[in-house]
Protein backbone atom coordinates (compact mmCIF):
# COMPACT_ATOMS: atom_id res chain seq x y z
CA UNK A 1 0.00 0.00 0.00
CA UNK A 2 1.30 3.42 -0.89
CA UNK A 3 2.12 5.76 1.93
CA UNK A 4 0.34 8.70 0.21
CA UNK A 5 -1.93 9.49 -2.72
CA UNK A 6 -2.16 12.55 -4.91
CA UNK A 7 -5.00 14.98 -4.13
CA UNK A 8 -7.40 15.72 -6.93
CA UNK A 9 -6.12 12.96 -9.17
CA UNK A 10 -2.42 13.85 -8.76
CA UNK A 11 0.34 11.21 -8.88
CA UNK A 12 1.32 9.14 -5.84
CA UNK A 13 4.90 9.33 -4.50
CA UNK A 14 6.77 8.47 -1.23
CA UNK A 15 6.45 10.86 1.72
CA UNK A 16 10.16 10.88 2.09
CA UNK A 17 10.44 12.57 -1.26
CA UNK A 18 8.01 15.35 -0.14
CA UNK A 19 9.34 15.97 3.37
CA UNK A 20 13.10 15.34 3.52
CA UNK A 21 15.03 15.43 6.71
CA UNK A 22 16.38 18.74 7.87
CA UNK A 23 19.94 17.79 6.95
CA UNK A 24 18.97 16.96 3.40
CA UNK A 25 18.99 19.46 0.59
CA UNK A 26 15.53 21.06 -0.19
CA UNK A 27 15.54 19.93 -3.74
CA UNK A 28 12.21 18.57 -5.06
CA UNK A 29 12.11 15.90 -7.75
CA UNK A 30 10.33 16.69 -11.03
CA UNK A 31 6.74 15.45 -11.21
CA UNK A 32 5.40 14.04 -14.44
CA UNK A 33 1.54 13.83 -14.88
CA UNK A 34 0.35 10.46 -16.16
CA UNK A 35 -1.52 10.45 -19.43
CA UNK A 36 -5.43 10.59 -19.44
CA UNK A 37 -7.83 11.54 -16.67
CA UNK A 38 -7.96 9.88 -13.40
CA UNK A 39 -11.17 8.16 -12.20
CA UNK A 40 -12.07 11.23 -9.89
CA UNK A 41 -11.91 13.93 -12.59
CA UNK A 42 -15.35 15.69 -13.60
CA UNK A 43 -15.83 17.48 -16.91
CA UNK A 44 -17.77 20.92 -16.62
CA UNK A 45 -20.78 21.43 -19.05
CA UNK A 46 -20.39 24.10 -21.69
CA UNK A 47 -21.68 27.66 -20.56
CA UNK A 48 -24.50 29.74 -22.24
CA UNK A 49 -23.63 31.58 -25.32
CA UNK A 50 -23.73 35.42 -25.36
CA UNK A 51 -26.93 35.33 -27.44
CA UNK A 52 -28.68 33.19 -24.84
CA UNK A 53 -27.54 35.52 -22.04
CA UNK A 54 -28.88 38.53 -23.92
CA UNK A 55 -32.20 36.77 -24.56
CA UNK A 56 -32.60 35.97 -20.87
CA UNK A 57 -31.95 39.60 -19.93
CA UNK A 58 -34.47 40.89 -22.46
CA UNK A 59 -37.15 38.46 -21.34
CA UNK A 60 -36.62 39.51 -17.72
CA UNK A 61 -36.85 43.17 -18.64
CA UNK A 62 -39.99 42.55 -20.71
CA UNK A 63 -41.72 40.89 -17.75
CA UNK A 64 -40.77 43.79 -15.50
CA UNK A 65 -42.15 46.40 -17.88
CA UNK A 66 -45.33 44.41 -18.44
CA UNK A 67 -45.88 44.40 -14.67
CA UNK A 68 -45.17 48.13 -14.49
CA UNK A 69 -47.62 48.75 -17.34
CA UNK A 70 -50.39 46.82 -15.58
CA UNK A 71 -49.85 48.87 -12.44
CA UNK A 72 -49.84 52.11 -14.45
CA UNK A 73 -53.09 51.19 -16.22
CA UNK A 74 -54.76 50.33 -12.92
CA UNK A 75 -53.45 53.55 -11.38
CA UNK A 76 -54.70 55.60 -14.33
CA UNK A 77 -58.15 53.99 -14.13
CA UNK A 78 -58.32 54.76 -10.41
CA UNK A 79 -57.27 58.36 -11.05
CA UNK A 80 -59.89 58.75 -13.78
CA UNK A 81 -62.57 57.43 -11.45
CA UNK A 82 -61.42 59.81 -8.72
CA UNK A 83 -61.46 62.72 -11.17
CA UNK A 84 -64.99 61.84 -12.30
CA UNK A 85 -66.16 61.71 -8.68
CA UNK A 86 -64.53 65.05 -7.89
CA UNK A 87 -65.97 66.64 -11.01
CA UNK A 88 -69.41 65.30 -10.09
CA UNK A 89 -69.04 66.72 -6.59
CA UNK A 90 -67.89 70.05 -8.03
CA UNK A 91 -70.93 70.21 -10.32
CA UNK A 92 -73.15 69.39 -7.35
CA UNK A 93 -71.64 72.21 -5.26
CA UNK A 94 -71.95 74.66 -8.15
CA UNK A 95 -75.60 73.73 -8.55
CA UNK A 96 -76.20 74.17 -4.83
CA UNK A 97 -74.50 77.55 -4.70
CA UNK A 98 -75.13 79.29 -7.99
CA UNK A 99 -77.83 77.69 -10.09
CA UNK A 100 -81.60 78.04 -9.91
CA UNK A 101 -83.49 75.57 -7.78
CA UNK A 102 -85.00 73.92 -10.82
CA UNK A 103 -85.43 70.27 -11.75
CA UNK A 104 -85.62 70.86 -15.49
CA UNK A 105 -83.16 68.69 -17.38
CA UNK A 106 -81.30 69.55 -20.54
CA UNK A 107 -83.19 67.04 -22.70
CA UNK A 108 -86.76 67.51 -21.64
CA UNK A 109 -86.23 65.91 -18.24
CA UNK A 110 -88.33 68.62 -16.68
CA UNK A 111 -91.52 67.21 -18.14
CA UNK A 112 -92.95 65.94 -14.88
CA UNK A 113 -96.10 64.21 -16.07
CA UNK A 114 -94.87 62.44 -19.16
CA UNK A 115 -96.14 65.12 -21.53
CA UNK A 116 -94.62 65.94 -24.90
CA UNK A 117 -91.40 67.87 -25.24
CA UNK A 118 -91.75 71.41 -23.97
CA UNK A 119 -92.03 74.19 -26.49
CA UNK A 120 -89.12 76.06 -24.94
CA UNK A 121 -91.10 79.33 -25.00
CA UNK A 122 -91.39 81.94 -22.28
CA UNK A 123 -93.61 81.46 -19.28
CA UNK A 124 -97.07 82.95 -19.18
CA UNK A 125 -100.07 83.09 -21.47
CA UNK A 126 -99.39 82.21 -25.10
CA UNK A 127 -100.16 84.63 -27.89
CA UNK A 128 -103.57 83.97 -29.42
CA UNK A 129 -104.93 81.93 -26.51
CA UNK A 130 -108.21 82.91 -24.89
CA UNK A 131 -107.65 84.97 -21.75
CA UNK A 132 -109.75 85.25 -18.62
CA UNK A 133 -110.61 88.92 -19.20
CA UNK A 134 -110.29 91.86 -16.86
CA UNK A 135 -111.03 91.09 -13.22
CA UNK A 136 -114.34 92.53 -12.06
CA UNK A 137 -113.73 93.02 -8.31
CA UNK A 138 -117.49 92.89 -7.74
CA UNK A 139 -117.04 92.18 -4.05
CA UNK A 140 -115.50 95.56 -3.24
CA UNK A 141 -117.65 98.32 -1.73
CA UNK A 142 -118.55 101.17 -4.05
CA UNK A 143 -117.64 104.83 -3.60
CA UNK A 144 -119.55 106.79 -6.25
CA UNK A 145 -117.93 109.95 -7.52
CA UNK A 146 -120.05 112.32 -9.69
CA UNK A 147 -118.28 114.28 -12.41
CA UNK A 148 -120.15 117.23 -13.99
CA UNK A 149 -119.30 119.83 -16.60
CA UNK A 150 -118.81 123.26 -14.98
CA UNK A 151 -121.89 125.51 -15.46
CA UNK A 152 -120.01 128.08 -17.49
CA UNK A 153 -118.96 125.33 -19.93
CA UNK A 154 -122.46 123.85 -20.39
CA UNK A 155 -122.85 125.82 -23.65
CA UNK A 156 -122.63 124.93 -27.30
CA UNK A 157 -119.29 125.96 -28.75
CA UNK A 158 -121.02 127.07 -31.99
CA UNK A 159 -124.24 128.87 -31.10
CA UNK A 160 -123.90 129.38 -27.37
CA UNK A 161 -127.17 127.68 -26.36
CA UNK A 162 -127.11 125.78 -23.06
CA UNK A 163 -126.83 122.01 -22.80
CA UNK A 164 -129.75 119.99 -21.44
CA UNK A 165 -128.77 117.30 -18.87
CA UNK A 166 -129.78 113.70 -19.53
CA UNK A 167 -130.88 111.09 -17.00
CA UNK A 168 -128.25 108.58 -18.16
CA UNK A 169 -124.57 108.57 -17.26
CA UNK A 170 -121.44 107.05 -18.72
CA UNK A 171 -119.69 105.11 -15.99
CA UNK A 172 -116.14 103.84 -15.60
CA UNK A 173 -114.40 102.12 -12.71
CA UNK A 174 -111.04 102.28 -10.98
CA UNK A 175 -109.85 100.29 -7.97
CA UNK A 176 -108.30 102.40 -5.24
CA UNK A 177 -106.62 101.36 -1.97
CA UNK A 178 -106.60 103.75 0.96
CA UNK A 179 -104.58 102.92 4.07
CA UNK A 180 -104.44 105.47 6.82
CA UNK A 181 -103.62 105.68 10.48
CA UNK A 182 -105.87 107.70 12.71
CA UNK A 183 -106.30 108.44 16.38
CA UNK A 184 -109.51 107.12 17.86
CA UNK A 185 -110.85 109.62 20.38
CA UNK A 186 -113.30 108.05 22.82
CA UNK A 187 -115.50 110.68 24.45
CA UNK A 188 -117.40 109.19 27.34
CA UNK A 189 -120.35 111.33 28.22
CA UNK A 190 -121.04 112.13 31.83
CA UNK A 191 -124.42 112.34 33.52
CA UNK A 192 -125.57 113.89 36.79
CA UNK A 193 -128.10 112.25 39.01
CA UNK A 194 -131.30 114.15 39.54
CA UNK A 195 -132.45 111.93 42.38
CA UNK A 196 -131.61 112.13 46.08
CA UNK A 197 -130.50 108.49 46.47
CA UNK A 198 -127.71 108.13 49.01
CA UNK A 199 -124.53 106.08 48.70
CA UNK A 200 -124.21 106.64 44.96
CA UNK A 201 -121.87 108.99 43.07
CA UNK A 202 -123.43 112.19 41.80
CA UNK A 203 -122.11 111.71 38.28
CA UNK A 204 -122.20 108.67 36.00
CA UNK A 205 -119.76 108.21 33.09
CA UNK A 206 -120.24 106.02 30.03
CA UNK A 207 -118.11 102.85 30.23
CA UNK A 208 -114.88 102.35 28.34
CA UNK A 209 -115.05 100.20 25.23
CA UNK A 210 -113.38 96.77 25.53
CA UNK A 211 -109.61 96.90 25.17
CA UNK A 212 -107.48 94.07 23.86
CA UNK A 213 -104.45 95.01 25.97
CA UNK A 214 -105.34 96.73 29.26
CA UNK A 215 -103.87 100.24 29.33
CA UNK A 216 -102.56 99.67 25.81
CA UNK A 217 -102.33 102.62 23.43
CA UNK A 218 -103.03 100.62 20.26
CA UNK A 219 -106.31 99.12 19.15
CA UNK A 220 -107.34 95.84 17.60
CA UNK A 221 -106.87 97.04 14.01
CA UNK A 222 -103.23 97.88 14.73
CA UNK A 223 -102.48 94.44 16.15
CA UNK A 224 -104.30 92.70 13.29
CA UNK A 225 -102.11 94.71 10.92
CA UNK A 226 -98.95 93.65 12.78
CA UNK A 227 -99.90 89.95 13.02
CA UNK A 228 -100.73 89.63 9.34
CA UNK A 229 -97.72 91.62 8.17
CA UNK A 230 -95.25 89.48 10.10
CA UNK A 231 -96.75 86.00 10.27
CA UNK A 232 -98.63 85.85 6.96
CA UNK A 233 -96.69 88.19 4.69
CA UNK A 234 -93.33 87.48 6.39
CA UNK A 235 -92.10 91.07 6.68
CA UNK A 236 -89.58 91.95 9.40
CA UNK A 237 -90.96 94.08 12.22
CA UNK A 238 -88.43 96.87 11.70
CA UNK A 239 -89.46 97.15 8.04
CA UNK A 240 -93.13 97.36 9.02
CA UNK A 241 -92.37 100.10 11.55
CA UNK A 242 -90.35 102.02 8.96
CA UNK A 243 -93.29 101.80 6.56
CA UNK A 244 -95.68 103.11 9.22
CA UNK A 245 -93.39 106.00 10.05
CA UNK A 246 -92.57 107.08 6.50
CA UNK A 247 -95.91 106.55 4.76
CA UNK A 248 -98.50 106.94 7.52
CA UNK A 249 -96.75 109.20 9.99
CA UNK A 250 -97.14 106.66 12.81
CA UNK A 251 -94.03 106.25 14.95
CA UNK A 252 -94.03 103.02 17.00
CA UNK A 253 -91.06 101.56 18.87
CA UNK A 254 -89.82 98.02 18.40
CA UNK A 255 -90.15 97.33 22.12
CA UNK A 256 -93.83 98.29 22.07
CA UNK A 257 -94.57 95.73 19.36
CA UNK A 258 -92.49 93.01 21.06
CA UNK A 259 -94.16 93.59 24.42
CA UNK A 260 -97.61 93.60 22.84
CA UNK A 261 -97.01 90.33 21.00
CA UNK A 262 -95.88 88.73 24.25
CA UNK A 263 -99.16 89.77 25.88
CA UNK A 264 -101.19 88.46 22.94
CA UNK A 265 -99.45 85.05 22.85
CA UNK A 266 -101.74 83.36 25.45
CA UNK A 267 -104.80 84.21 23.34
CA UNK A 268 -103.73 81.77 20.59
CA UNK A 269 -102.60 78.80 22.70
CA UNK A 270 -106.06 77.19 23.12
CA UNK A 271 -106.73 77.58 19.40
CA UNK A 272 -103.43 75.91 18.57
CA UNK A 273 -104.16 72.96 20.86
CA UNK A 274 -107.60 72.49 19.32
CA UNK A 275 -106.17 72.50 15.80
CA UNK A 276 -103.54 69.92 16.81
CA UNK A 277 -106.23 67.69 18.30
CA UNK A 278 -108.23 67.76 15.09
CA UNK A 279 -105.08 67.20 13.02
CA UNK A 280 -104.10 63.93 14.71
CA UNK A 281 -107.71 62.70 14.68
CA UNK A 282 -107.66 62.52 10.89
CA UNK A 283 -106.02 59.78 8.84
CA UNK A 284 -104.22 61.46 5.90
CA UNK A 285 -101.26 63.79 6.37
CA UNK A 286 -98.29 65.41 4.72
CA UNK A 287 -95.16 66.18 6.76
CA UNK A 288 -91.91 68.02 6.21
CA UNK A 289 -89.40 70.10 8.17
CA UNK A 290 -87.00 73.00 7.68
CA UNK A 291 -84.47 74.79 9.82
CA UNK A 292 -85.51 77.76 11.94
CA UNK A 293 -83.13 79.92 13.96
CA UNK A 294 -84.00 80.70 17.59
CA UNK A 295 -81.47 83.12 19.03
CA UNK A 296 -81.80 82.04 22.64
CA UNK A 297 -79.57 80.04 24.95
CA UNK A 298 -81.08 76.72 25.94
CA UNK A 299 -79.49 74.35 28.42
CA UNK A 300 -78.08 71.34 26.61
CA UNK A 301 -78.61 72.95 23.19
CA UNK A 302 -75.54 73.86 21.13
CA UNK A 303 -76.11 76.61 18.58
CA UNK A 304 -79.27 78.41 17.50
CA UNK A 305 -80.56 76.00 14.86
CA UNK A 306 -84.02 74.69 15.63
CA UNK A 307 -86.46 73.00 13.25
CA UNK A 308 -89.92 73.97 12.10
CA UNK A 309 -92.06 70.92 11.34
CA UNK A 310 -95.33 70.98 9.40
CA UNK A 311 -98.10 68.35 9.58
CA UNK A 312 -100.90 68.98 7.11
CA UNK A 313 -104.18 67.09 7.10
CA UNK A 314 -107.31 67.56 5.03
CA UNK A 315 -108.66 70.39 7.22
CA UNK A 316 -105.68 71.66 9.25
CA UNK A 317 -102.08 72.79 8.93
CA UNK A 318 -100.00 72.39 12.10
CA UNK A 319 -96.53 73.84 12.61
CA UNK A 320 -94.33 72.70 15.48
CA UNK A 321 -91.05 74.28 16.56
CA UNK A 322 -88.52 71.97 18.20
CA UNK A 323 -84.80 72.17 19.07
CA UNK A 324 -84.11 68.87 17.30
CA UNK A 325 -84.74 67.10 14.04
CA UNK A 326 -85.10 63.72 15.67
CA UNK A 327 -87.82 61.11 15.37
CA UNK A 328 -89.23 62.21 18.72
CA UNK A 329 -91.00 65.12 17.05
CA UNK A 330 -93.30 63.17 14.67
CA UNK A 331 -93.71 60.44 17.26
CA UNK A 332 -94.70 63.00 19.88
CA UNK A 333 -97.09 64.75 17.50
CA UNK A 334 -99.04 61.65 16.46
CA UNK A 335 -98.89 59.95 19.84
CA UNK A 336 -99.94 56.33 20.27
CA UNK A 337 -103.45 56.37 18.83
CA UNK A 338 -103.22 58.08 15.43
CA UNK A 339 -103.64 55.78 12.42
CA UNK A 340 -103.46 56.57 8.72
CA UNK A 341 -101.11 57.31 5.83
CA UNK A 342 -98.39 59.93 5.99
CA UNK A 343 -96.83 61.44 2.85
CA UNK A 344 -93.15 62.20 3.52
CA UNK A 345 -89.72 62.31 1.94
CA UNK A 346 -87.16 59.63 2.78
CA UNK A 347 -85.81 61.25 5.95
CA UNK A 348 -84.97 58.57 8.51
CA UNK A 349 -86.91 60.22 11.36
CA UNK A 350 -90.20 59.25 9.70
CA UNK A 351 -89.11 55.66 9.12
CA UNK A 352 -89.09 54.98 12.86
CA UNK A 353 -92.90 55.08 12.71
CA UNK A 354 -93.07 52.03 10.44
CA UNK A 355 -92.59 49.07 12.83
CA UNK A 356 -95.94 49.23 14.65
CA UNK A 357 -97.85 49.61 11.36
CA UNK A 358 -100.35 52.19 12.70
CA UNK A 359 -99.08 54.84 10.28
CA UNK A 360 -98.02 53.87 6.77
CA UNK A 361 -95.48 56.00 4.94
CA UNK A 362 -96.11 57.06 1.35
CA UNK A 363 -92.75 58.20 -0.02
CA UNK A 364 -92.43 61.06 -2.45
CA UNK A 365 -91.77 60.36 -6.14
CA UNK A 366 -90.49 63.89 -6.69
CA UNK A 367 -87.55 63.16 -4.40
CA UNK A 368 -86.82 59.97 -6.36
CA UNK A 369 -86.98 61.98 -9.55
CA UNK A 370 -84.44 64.42 -8.09
CA UNK A 371 -82.02 61.52 -7.60
CA UNK A 372 -82.01 60.79 -11.33
CA UNK A 373 -81.83 64.46 -12.28
CA UNK A 374 -78.81 64.82 -10.00
CA UNK A 375 -77.14 61.90 -11.81
CA UNK A 376 -77.86 63.58 -15.15
CA UNK A 377 -76.40 66.91 -14.03
CA UNK A 378 -73.39 65.62 -12.11
CA UNK A 379 -72.41 62.71 -14.40
CA UNK A 380 -72.81 63.85 -18.04
CA UNK A 381 -71.93 60.43 -19.43
CA UNK A 382 -74.92 58.97 -17.56
CA UNK A 383 -77.34 61.71 -18.61
CA UNK A 384 -79.28 59.63 -21.15
CA UNK A 385 -79.67 56.79 -18.66
CA UNK A 386 -80.88 59.14 -15.92
CA UNK A 387 -83.32 61.06 -18.11
CA UNK A 388 -84.74 57.74 -19.24
CA UNK A 389 -85.77 57.11 -15.64
CA UNK A 390 -87.11 60.66 -15.33
CA UNK A 391 -89.38 59.95 -18.31
CA UNK A 392 -90.50 56.65 -16.73
CA UNK A 393 -91.53 58.54 -13.59
CA UNK A 394 -93.33 61.11 -15.73
CA UNK A 395 -95.20 58.29 -17.42
CA UNK A 396 -96.25 57.00 -14.00
CA UNK A 397 -97.63 60.46 -13.10
CA UNK A 398 -99.58 60.53 -16.35
CA UNK A 399 -101.13 57.11 -15.71
CA UNK A 400 -102.14 58.18 -12.21
CA UNK A 401 -103.68 61.43 -13.49
CA UNK A 402 -105.71 59.48 -16.03
CA UNK A 403 -106.91 57.18 -13.26
CA UNK A 404 -107.93 60.06 -10.98
CA UNK A 405 -109.78 61.78 -13.83
CA UNK A 406 -112.27 58.86 -13.98
CA UNK A 407 -112.46 58.20 -10.26
CA UNK A 408 -116.28 58.46 -10.32
CA UNK A 409 -116.69 56.19 -13.35
CA UNK A 410 -116.23 52.56 -12.22
CA UNK A 411 -115.68 50.97 -15.66
CA UNK A 412 -113.18 53.56 -16.87
CA UNK A 413 -111.50 53.60 -13.46
CA UNK A 414 -110.95 49.83 -13.54
CA UNK A 415 -109.30 50.11 -16.95
CA UNK A 416 -107.10 53.01 -15.83
CA UNK A 417 -106.20 51.14 -12.64
CA UNK A 418 -105.09 48.13 -14.66
CA UNK A 419 -102.89 50.33 -16.87
CA UNK A 420 -101.29 51.90 -13.79
CA UNK A 421 -100.59 48.50 -12.19
CA UNK A 422 -98.99 47.31 -15.45
CA UNK A 423 -96.85 50.46 -15.60
CA UNK A 424 -95.62 49.97 -12.04
CA UNK A 425 -94.80 46.31 -12.72
CA UNK A 426 -92.85 47.25 -15.85
CA UNK A 427 -90.83 49.83 -13.92
CA UNK A 428 -90.00 47.24 -11.26
CA UNK A 429 -88.90 44.76 -13.94
CA UNK A 430 -86.59 47.32 -15.56
CA UNK A 431 -85.16 48.27 -12.17
CA UNK A 432 -84.29 44.69 -11.28
CA UNK A 433 -82.80 44.00 -14.71
CA UNK A 434 -80.49 47.01 -14.49
CA UNK A 435 -79.44 46.20 -10.93
CA UNK A 436 -78.41 42.73 -12.13
CA UNK A 437 -76.05 44.27 -14.70
CA UNK A 438 -72.49 44.15 -13.26
CA UNK A 439 -71.40 46.95 -15.62
CA UNK A 440 -73.89 49.46 -14.18
CA UNK A 441 -72.21 52.68 -13.05
CA UNK A 442 -71.92 52.89 -9.21
CA UNK A 443 -73.82 56.18 -9.06
CA UNK A 444 -76.63 54.73 -11.15
CA UNK A 445 -76.69 51.64 -8.97
CA UNK A 446 -76.97 53.77 -5.86
CA UNK A 447 -80.02 55.58 -7.26
CA UNK A 448 -81.72 52.29 -8.18
CA UNK A 449 -80.91 50.73 -4.82
CA UNK A 450 -82.62 53.64 -3.09
CA UNK A 451 -85.62 53.13 -5.39
CA UNK A 452 -85.66 49.44 -4.43
CA UNK A 453 -85.42 50.13 -0.67
CA UNK A 454 -88.36 52.53 -0.67
CA UNK A 455 -90.47 50.69 -3.23
CA UNK A 456 -93.28 49.58 -0.91
CA UNK A 457 -93.90 53.14 0.26
CA UNK A 458 -93.54 54.58 -3.23
CA UNK A 459 -96.26 52.36 -4.73
CA UNK A 460 -98.69 52.82 -1.82
CA UNK A 461 -100.67 55.27 -3.96
CA UNK A 462 -101.59 52.45 -6.37
CA UNK A 463 -103.92 50.80 -3.86
CA UNK A 464 -104.95 54.13 -2.29
CA UNK A 465 -106.05 56.55 -5.02
CA UNK A 466 -106.64 59.31 -2.46
CA UNK A 467 -102.92 59.33 -1.59
CA UNK A 468 -100.83 61.71 -3.76
CA UNK A 469 -97.64 60.52 -5.42
CA UNK A 470 -95.54 63.29 -3.87
CA UNK A 471 -95.17 65.45 -0.79
CA UNK A 472 -95.40 68.76 -2.62
CA UNK A 473 -98.23 70.05 -0.45
CA UNK A 474 -96.11 70.07 2.72
CA UNK A 475 -93.26 71.73 0.86
CA UNK A 476 -95.62 74.44 -0.36
CA UNK A 477 -96.79 75.01 3.21
CA UNK A 478 -93.19 75.70 4.22
CA UNK A 479 -92.62 78.34 1.54
CA UNK A 480 -93.99 81.16 3.68
CA UNK A 481 -91.86 80.32 6.73
CA UNK A 482 -88.78 79.96 4.51
CA UNK A 483 -89.39 83.48 3.18
CA UNK A 484 -89.77 84.68 6.75
CA UNK A 485 -86.53 82.97 7.74
CA UNK A 486 -84.73 84.77 4.92
CA UNK A 487 -86.29 88.11 5.84
CA UNK A 488 -85.93 88.17 9.61
CA UNK A 489 -83.65 85.16 10.26
CA UNK A 490 -85.90 83.44 12.81
CA UNK A 491 -87.03 84.18 16.35
CA UNK A 492 -85.26 86.08 19.10
CA UNK A 493 -86.57 84.00 22.01
CA UNK A 494 -88.30 80.73 22.76
CA UNK A 495 -91.68 82.34 23.47
CA UNK A 496 -91.61 84.28 20.18
CA UNK A 497 -90.66 81.09 18.32
CA UNK A 498 -93.62 79.24 19.84
CA UNK A 499 -95.91 82.17 18.98
CA UNK A 500 -94.61 82.05 15.43
CA UNK A 501 -95.48 78.34 15.09
CA UNK A 502 -98.95 78.94 16.58
CA UNK A 503 -99.77 81.82 14.24
CA UNK A 504 -98.38 79.97 11.23
CA UNK A 505 -100.76 77.15 12.22
CA UNK A 506 -103.77 79.41 12.68
CA UNK A 507 -103.33 81.56 9.58
CA UNK A 508 -102.56 78.66 7.22
CA UNK A 509 -105.58 76.76 8.54
CA UNK A 510 -107.78 79.80 7.91
CA UNK A 511 -106.48 80.05 4.36
CA UNK A 512 -107.11 76.33 3.86
CA UNK A 513 -110.76 77.01 4.68
CA UNK A 514 -110.75 80.09 2.38
CA UNK A 515 -111.51 82.48 5.22
CA UNK A 516 -110.49 86.14 5.29
CA UNK A 517 -107.73 86.18 7.94
CA UNK A 518 -108.04 89.94 8.54
CA UNK A 519 -111.75 89.70 9.20
CA UNK A 520 -111.37 86.57 11.34
CA UNK A 521 -108.62 88.08 13.51
CA UNK A 522 -110.61 91.27 13.99
CA UNK A 523 -113.67 89.39 15.19
CA UNK A 524 -111.72 86.98 17.41
CA UNK A 525 -109.58 89.67 19.04
CA UNK A 526 -112.71 91.74 19.63
CA UNK A 527 -114.16 88.76 21.52
CA UNK A 528 -110.91 88.55 23.53
CA UNK A 529 -111.17 92.25 24.35
CA UNK A 530 -114.76 91.81 25.55
CA UNK A 531 -113.50 89.03 27.80
CA UNK A 532 -111.01 91.27 29.55
CA UNK A 533 -108.05 90.73 27.25
CA UNK A 534 -108.18 86.94 27.66
CA UNK A 535 -109.19 84.09 25.38
CA UNK A 536 -112.99 83.75 25.29
CA UNK A 537 -114.60 80.70 26.88
CA UNK A 538 -114.83 77.73 24.53
CA UNK A 539 -112.41 79.17 21.97
CA UNK A 540 -112.97 76.11 19.77
CA UNK A 541 -116.20 77.67 18.55
CA UNK A 542 -114.09 80.20 16.63
CA UNK A 543 -112.35 77.54 14.56
CA UNK A 544 -113.45 77.16 10.92
CA UNK A 545 -115.18 73.78 11.23
CA UNK A 546 -117.36 75.13 14.06
CA UNK A 547 -118.47 78.32 12.29
CA UNK A 548 -121.77 78.64 10.49
CA UNK A 549 -122.05 80.10 7.01
CA UNK A 550 -122.80 83.59 8.32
Amino acid sequence: MDSGAGVGGGPAFPLSDVAPSPSASPTLPAVTAPPGPTPLEVTAPPGPTPLEIENRILRSEAGYWRSMHREAVAREAALKETIEQLEAKLRLRERQLFKRRSERGSKGGGQQRGSKEGSGGKRGQRRGSEGHGRRRHDGLPLHVENREIPPDEQLCECCGLSLRPLSSTEDSEQVEVEVRAHKRVIRRHRYERTCACSGLPRTVTAPLPPKLIPKGAYGISFWVFVLLDKFLFQRPTYRLLTDLRLTLGLDVSQGTVTGGLKQLAPLFEPLFKAIVTRNISEDRWHADETRWEVFAELEGKVGHRWYLWVFRSVSTVVFRLDPSRSAKVPQGHFGEEATGILNVDRYSAYKTMLPDGRILLAFCWVHVRRDFLAVAKDWPKQEDWALGWVNRIGRLYLLNDERLAVLDEPADFAEAQQALVAGVAQMKKERDAQLADPKLHPTCRKALQSLERHWSGLVLFVSHPEVPMDNNQAERDLRGPVVGRKNYYGSGSVWSGQLTAQLFTLLQTLLLWKLNPRHWLTVYLQACAEHGGKAPPEPEQWLPWNLDEQ
